[in-house]
């Protein structure tokens, strides 16, 4: 058997008599999915039905109107997919979850992987018991939304070193509430950022100059939200400019656990990887359209999948993806493998630098994969009617965050020379 699913359909034109796709194989040319136990494909095709109905049919309108769906959390929620490792679930299926939600709508995988794999898993790899109390068990049922607050206005790949949101602690006696922190600065291109209802804020203490991570609510006085506009990708994510001025946060909404930028890139790799498997489904998304209008399209009184050319192009779509999924498959074998020694330190699993290449490569790949997708759909192929202009333009934001390309090589380059030529 080659892949568990028959290929979503393009969004409808005008196509001629075409042979079905049913007995065509998917993307997962190589069937990965296989690696998964039973209840995992079960789960993963119930994640399919939900989107196959729920998001396909409206995504683009969503997309085009640069409008968030906040009416489908609710059902999002039910599937009980928050931060999937933490359910038992295996990385591989943490990360074909991301893939299948890109491959149906770049834009709502965006949301899912910034409130689940950065603010919901930040509370449970740092949060104290009584944060997790407080915020977990909301956060994963999606009754509330959170944000990750780490990008500067003037402070992207470099913000570990350049960090300009400062954070203050003042004393107060505990019957007047206890310490409390003040923030001042500001960050963009937050996801989430303005709807969500808490942001993991992070900030540099003024006092020593090291890094902090605050639980801020997102309606406290002195926060101001804006959204961004004239986006070319991701327009159904409301990325923010937010702008901090004498915010006051509690003692106790500050996360203990964190106290150098260390700590953020453990929470920072993982979010690589998801982005690393969104450009997977990126090319599964981009095989899906191109292939389904090669085979339906009539030029010249026949398929365009009849010509040469046309086949080729899917051909190389197809070894991009291929490619991709088994680094990424990859990837999770390694997050998997990780224990912890007799003097509590953690071995094993995926290093950045690892996780760097992978990101790196698939982006990569996704760039070429949907650039010839696109030109397949030829004129078709730049109105979001059919799907791939949408998809083309998402993968530009997946090429971009998570590290650039050329930052993630970097890490890479420093690694296999051992001469670093960033700093």
């Amino acid at each position: 058997m080659m892949g568990l699913q028959k290929a979503p359909a393009a969004s409808p034109g005008s196509f001629g008599s075409a042979p079905s796709l049913a007995d065509l194989p998917t993307a997962d040319f190589f069937d990965f999915e296989s690696l998964l136990s039973v209840q995992e494909q079960r789960k993963l095709n119930e994640l399919r039905a939900f989107l196959a109905t729920e998001i396909a049919p409206y995504a683009g309108q969503w997309w085009n109107k640069a409008e968030f769906p906040d009416h489908i959390l609710p059902k999002l929620a039910a599937l009980r997919l928050s931060a999937p490792a933490q359910r038992g679930y295996t990385h591989l299926f943490a990360g074909l979850v991301i893939a299948e939600m890109t491959r149906v709508d770049t834009s709502i995988a965006t949301f899912f992987m910034v409130h689940h794999d950065l603010f919901v898993e930040s509370l449970y790899d740092f949060g104290s018991d009584a944060q997790q109390d407080r915020y977990l068990d909301d956060a994963s049922n999606l009754r509330t939304t959170g944000a990750f607050a780490l990008t500067e206005p003037d402070h992207g790949s470099d913000v570990a070193g350049g960090m300009q949101t400062t954070a203050r602690r003042v004393e107060r006696a505990e019957s007047d509430g206890g310490d409390y922190w003040v923030l001042n600065g500001a960050k963009r291109w937050i996801g989430n950022g303005t709807f969500c209802n808490y942001m993991l804020v992070w900030a540099k203490d003024e006092a020593d100059s090291s890094i902090r991570a605050f639980i801020v609510d997102a309606s406290l006085p002195g926060i101001t939200r804006s959204r961004i506009e004239n986006k070319i990708a991701l327009r159904t994510v409301q990325n923010a400019d937010i702008v901090f001025r004498d915010v006051e946060v509690a003692e106790a909404d500050r996360f203990a656990g964190i106290s150098s930028f260390a700590d953020t890139n453990h929470l920072l790799r993982g979010s690589r990887i998801m982005v690393a498997w969104q450009a997977v489904g990126q090319q599964l998304a981009a095989f899906d359209v191109a292939r389904r209008y090669a085979v339906e399209r009539m030029q010249f009184g026949k398929p365009l999948a009849k010509f040469q050319l046309i086949q080729q192009h899917l051909v190389d779509m197809l070894g991009n993806a291929v490619a991709s999924m088994g680094m990424m498959v990859r990837i999770a074998q390694l997050q998997e493998d990780i224990y912890t020694d007799a003097q509590g330190t953690r071995h094993g699993g995926a290093a950045m630098a690892q996780v760097a290449l992978a990101k790196a490569y698939c982006s990569a790949r996704m760039r070429e994969t949907v650039a010839l997708g696109r030109g397949v759909l030829g004129g078709n192929g730049i109105v979001t009617d059919y799907g791939i202009a949408k998809i083309f333009a998402d993968a530009e934001a997946i090429y971009t965050y998570e590290g650039s390309y050329e930052i993630n090589s970097l890490i890479v380059g420093r690694a296999v020379t051992g001469v670093s030529a960033i700093v």
